[in-house]
């Protein structure tokens, strides 16, 4: 099951894999009063092999562009393009739905959405059984999915027997056993305690940066966004903001704005100089934020 995807060499621009050309929609309701706006012409685009972040509040529409991504729902209006190809759903053979369903895999927020099957192993085998992979080949993908999230031992296990970080693994093994290109993790790890959130995340970076795998991560935790190689703040049904971690957490009166928080660390800067400091920002890590604020203090004895 080895993927290999060649990273971008220097000064060459990956291709974008996914891209949003001012997209809107709307959930219907029982008439126009009713009517939920959840995303509202946005622009975003993820390119091969990077590490995304979108980040927002509760209904601030990043899961609905999630779904729109992996045409669960088709946009009211605007472009969704994978591959650089415009998806028309009434538009589009099975063959091609198909082809870019399995491009995109996801990994939802509750993993019990994701589990199937009654044995794990029948489980992570239910995606590659459905896109026709002969069984041998099955059988090499099953072992190696669950090789690389750490749960081989569990092959025979009831997912029901599971903790809760245990089966979003299994979740992800069976999207990783239809080896998509790139992967949607939609609030994966919101359900999880500190140490399984962890774990999903050590996973999560290891499928980008050893497997080359696209990842486009949604979530409301800033230290999952601090690796990333872009952001994209949503609030509102509108990208607010975007740009590298250091760029968007510069901004910490804008993500309060969008009910959300930068860093610890940077925060804590930001504070400071509220109180007439004068710390650089942003502070992505507490190592680095008590670096600076030592180093400030050197300098004034």
């Amino acid at each position: 099951m080895t993927q290999q995807y060649e990273p971008a060499k220097s000064g060459e621009e990956r291709p974008i894999i996914i891209e949003a050309r001012n997209v809107s929609f709307t959930y219907e309701g029982e008439d126009e009063s009713t009517a939920l706006p959840a995303v509202n012409g946005v622009d975003l685009y993820v390119r091969e092999g990077e590490y995304v972040c979108l980040l927002g509040r509760n209904g601030s529409g990043k899961s609905t562009l999630a779904k729109l991504f992996n045409l669960i729902f088709a946009p009211d209006s605007g472009e969704i393009l994978i591959n650089g190809r415009t998806v028309v759903e009434d538009k589009m053979t099975d063959d091609e739905l198909f082809e870019i369903r399995r491009t995109v895999g996801m990994v939802f927020q509750n993993p019990d959405n994701q589990l199937v099957a009654t044995v794990v192993e029948e489980d992570v085998a239910f995606g590659p059984e459905n896109l026709g992979v002969p069984s041998a080949e099955i059988r090499e993908r099953v072992d190696e999915a669950l090789a690389l999230v750490g749960m081989s031992e569990y092959a025979k296990t009831a997912p029901h027997m599971l903790s809760g970080g245990q089966k979003q693994r299994i979740a992800i093994a069976g999207v990783l056993a239809m080896m998509p290109r790139c992967i949607i993790f939609d609030e994966s790890t919101a359900m999880l305690d500190p140490g399984g959130r962890a774990d999903v995340m050590r996973i999560l970076h290891r499928l980008n940066r050893e497997r080359g795998i696209t990842v486009l991560n949604i979530t409301h935790h800033m230290d999952e966004a601090v690796s990333a190689d872009r952001i994209y703040v949503m609030n509102e049904g509108r990208v607010m903001t975007c740009g590298t971690p250091e760029e968007v957490f510069c901004d910490v009166a804008a993500l309060r704005e969008a009910a959300l928080e930068a860093p610890a660390g940077t925060e804590l800067l930001y504070e400071l100089n509220g109180m007439g400091g004068d710390f650089p920002l942003p502070s992505l890590d507490f190592a680095e934020c008590a670096e600076i604020i030592a180093n400030k203090y050197k300098e004034k004895n």
